[in-house]
């Protein structure tokens, strides 16, 4: 076990920087756990960190092994008397250091979470990152509250989707965005109401919401502020709102990155087993396909999640 595959960039650029290597498996420090990897979900990140557009990745940092998330058996610890055991199902958003396409992954061990019960690897793979994002984008930026209505632009994306289910969960009423073809799919999530914002614009069919949940950027937010309440918020993960647009209708704004937190993935576990949140993978591609599969997740308009099994 002293060598494994991994799929690496040592330059940025396009699809064809993308290569797989032979690495040395990495060991675990007192703060880390080794993962043997299962499945690994695809995410725009991995994309952008790909083409040299992922700030926390830079130049010094090559050669990058590429990926975020991952699910899988726990190898070994650094620390022995840790809470995670060898061979216990584990998923994780394993934050920036290196990635998850690969067959073993250090995660740092606050990352770490058990698997839920009622997911099998590969279905877990697909929901920390994504999940993680719409949790924190929702609860702990937005401060949605039951009773209050958010819109969630992107709702059948992998963001999207869990997205919605969160805030249903909590009790808001949900109007969301999707394209006609992926409506009856956000409505089987939850959603009060889906827009397509394909056929009119969003704004002339939604009244005023305490929370827009922006998952598209430019021209979308733009218009998003005209649907807001005065002292509502809008949150985005794709690009900065304007601070003087927001204090001039007098609403809060906020652009984050989410952050690995295994406390949160494992509230999000429980709720999964307790059936309040379904995971919808699309798409499964063996790891030999990686190349395949990011070519794929640029191409857009997926529903739920793309998944890499090793």
């Amino acid at each position: 076990m002293n060598r494994m595959q991994a799929f690496r960039i040592d330059r940025f650029g396009g699809p064809e920087v993308l290569h797989r290597e032979h690495v040395t498996v990495p060991a675990p420090r007192d703060d880390q756990v080794l993962v043997k990897v299962a499945a690994a979900s695809l995410n725009p990140v991995d994309v952008k960190t790909r083409s040299g557009g992922y700030p926390p990745v830079q130049e010094a940092q090559l050669p990058y092994t590429l990926g975020r998330d991952c699910a899988g058996m726990v190898q070994s610890s650094g620390d022995q008397h840790g809470p995670f055991r060898a061979g216990q199902p584990v998923y994780a958003f394993i934050g920036q250091g290196q990635g998850s396409y690969a067959e073993y992954a250090l995660v740092p061990r606050e990352a770490l979470a058990p698997k839920p019960e009622s997911l099998d690897l590969v279905e877990a793979a697909a929901v920390p990152l994504a999940a993680l994002t719409a949790w924190q984008g929702l609860f702990d930026h937005g401060r949605l509250q039951p009773g209050q209505t958010v819109l969630i632009h992107a709702a059948s994306g992998g963001v999207g989707h869990f997205a919605v289910q969160f805030a249903k969960a909590r009790g808001a009423h949900v109007v969301a965005t999707a394209s006609g073809e992926a409506a009856e799919f956000v409505r089987s999530l939850g959603a009060d109401k889906v827009i397509d914002y394909r056929r009119a614009p969003f704004e002339r069919h939604t009244g005023p919401v305490d929370m827009v949940f922006d998952l598209v950027g430019g021209d979308t937010q733009d218009r998003s502020w005209a649907v807001l309440k005065d002292g509502g918020v809008l949150v985005s993960t794709v690009s900065a709102p304007s601070a003087d647009e927001a204090a001039a209708r007098g609403v809060r704004a906020v652009r984050y990155t989410a952050r690995a937190d295994g406390a949160e993935l494992a509230l999000i576990g429980r709720l999964i087993d307790a059936g309040c949140v379904r995971v919808h993978v699309s798409e499964i591609y063996p790891f030999d396909a990686m190349q395949q599969a990011l070519h794929r997740l640029e191409e857009g308009h997926n529903r739920g999640k793309m998944v890499v099994r090793l």
